[in-house]
């Protein structure tokens, strides 16, 4: 069967929202820079504002940026591993031939579409680093076991509603701000008086828990709204591409260490010792943070893969999606230096209190997350930047912490439909561009937003 080929995204099965959203959409495809850039412009903007608005002189926003580039390491350090042990996590044999299986469920290409966005939803909720790669790999094999039983599958909004699974990584487990806010000694802290806000306020509240499911019930209905109809145009995949099914680098076993590395036993008892340690701690009283969720991570893989052998294969593999985003947080420490150490946080704060109050201060501070998040494309690196600034505000208008804190989140999670950044490991591995599945992720962007901001406004009453 040869692919039928749309003209984009926007135009295979296009319906009214999508040709609204078009203009907005090739704006962003032709105007939005690199994540690094983001984080270079909006340094120099920060300390310009700083100049402007507070009585700080450049040489006070040079020393406040110097001294704020090593203030984010240890959290630096916690979100790159969320990344790197999501994708090994997804990459294990165990888990590829469960997606292999999960992708014969389908029956019609207008239910693989939602099957797949619930899908990559779920996965998200558990690790976002897990659910980016999920939805590419599930959306590709789909595509191909589609192709072989006559399905008749329009591969980018297949894609599309895998990457479209993200818009709510921020509710659930791994979610950055929230667990840095019930982090004792995290940069959220002071902005909480001294005191970590549990996540049983935020991530596990049920107004949070709902919000997600709702999200992923309106975006599912509107998937089955988009979905091409029988006979309409589709984009299939290339018929060159077939199933993958992942298997560790093959190593020879020669000598008595190579036995050693090729055996299941050492990271099993690694595995093991971690769950130990996970299941004392919470026994004990212990609390979710950004680091218990990581060792949870890597006491799964440790426990899935079949040899060191395996894991240094999977290190590797994962390590190139780590290195930009290690070199964007010291460019959001040094704003979050600058902000702190002239007023600059302060101004921003006052000013935002003087536009809202204790029933809308949510909805505002979702619309401007969202707003910043264009900018500042890493949720770990945006709460370093308006987390505070949030916070503060809410302090003086008497608004629940846990409020502002999701509320970050949503605006965060919400805008990635439209920002590329994490976009591109999914696209990677999909072989297509992000204009490709634009069309359709701006639709996501309007579902999850009406359901988001309906939230804020119900839980600030």
């Amino acid at each position: 069967m040869q692919p039928r080929k749309s003209s984009g995204s926007v135009d295979a099965g296009a319906g009214m929202i999508q040709r609204i959203m078009r203009p907005f959409v090739r704006t962003l495809e032709r105007w939005v820079p690199s994540a690094l850039t983001f984080a270079i412009v909006l340094t120099l903007v920060v300390a310009v504002l700083a100049v402007i608005l507070t009585d700080a002189g450049p040489i006070a926003v040079v020393t406040g940026w110097g001294a704020g580039l090593s203030e984010l390491l240890e959290f630096m350090a916690q979100m790159s591993l969320i990344l790197l042990l999501g994708h090994m996590l997804a990459n294990t044999t165990v888990v590829r031939a469960l997606l292999t299986k999960l992708a014969r469920v389908p029956r019609s290409a207008t239910f693989a579409y939602v099957f797949v966005f619930v899908i990559a939803s779920l996965a998200n909720l558990v690790t976002w680093g897990l659910g980016l790669v999920v939805g590419a790999l599930l959306a590709r094999e789909i595509a191909v076991q589609g192709r072989e039983r006559g399905m008749n599958i329009h591969f980018p909004l297949l894609v599309a509603a895998g990457y479209s699974g993200m818009v709510v990584w921020h509710m659930g487990y791994s979610g950055s701000g929230p667990l840095t806010a019930a982090t004792a000694g995290s940069f959220l802290t002071e902005s909480l008086n001294g005191e970590p806000l549990p996540v049983t306020a935020t991530t596990f509240s049920a107004w949070n828990m709902l919000t997600a499911a709702g999200v992923i019930v309106v975006c599912s209905l509107l998937f089955l709204a988009i979905a091409p109809r029988k006979g309409a145009p589709v984009r299939e995949l290339p018929t060159g591409v077939v199933s993958q099914p992942f298997e560790a680098a093959a190593e020879e076993v020669v000598t008595p260490a190579d036995r050693v590395d090729a055996s299941r036993v050492l990271t099993f008892i690694v595995g093991v010792g971690l769950v130990v340690y996970l299941v004392a701690h919470f026994v004990q009283g212990g609390t979710l943070t950004l680091n218990t969720v990581n060792w949870s991570f890597l006491a799964l893989i440790f426990l899935l893969v079949r040899s060191p052998f395996e894991l240094i294969h999977l290190t590797k593999q994962a390590a190139s999606n780590v290195g930009e985003i290690l070199l964007q947080f010291p460019l959001y420490a040094g704003i979050l230096g600058i902000m702190a150490s002239t007023g600059l946080i302060v101004v921003f704060s006052d000013a935002f209190v003087s536009i809202a109050n204790p029933t809308t201060f949510g909805l505002l501070a979702l619309l401007s997350a969202g707003l910043v998040n264009f900018f500042v494309p890493s949720g770990g690196g945006q709460f370093a930047v308006q987390g505070p600034i949030m916070l503060d505000a809410a302090n003086q208008l008497g608004v629940d912490p846990a409020i502002a804190v999701m509320a970050v989140a949503y605006g965060d999670q919400w805008t990635n439909m439209l920002q590329p950044f994490w976009a591109l490991p999914i696209l990677a591995i999909a072989g297509l561009k992000m204009r490709d599945i634009l069309g359709y992720t701006s639709v996501t962007f309007l579902g999850a937003g009406a359901v988001m901001a309906l939230s804020m406004l119900l839980v600030s009453l």
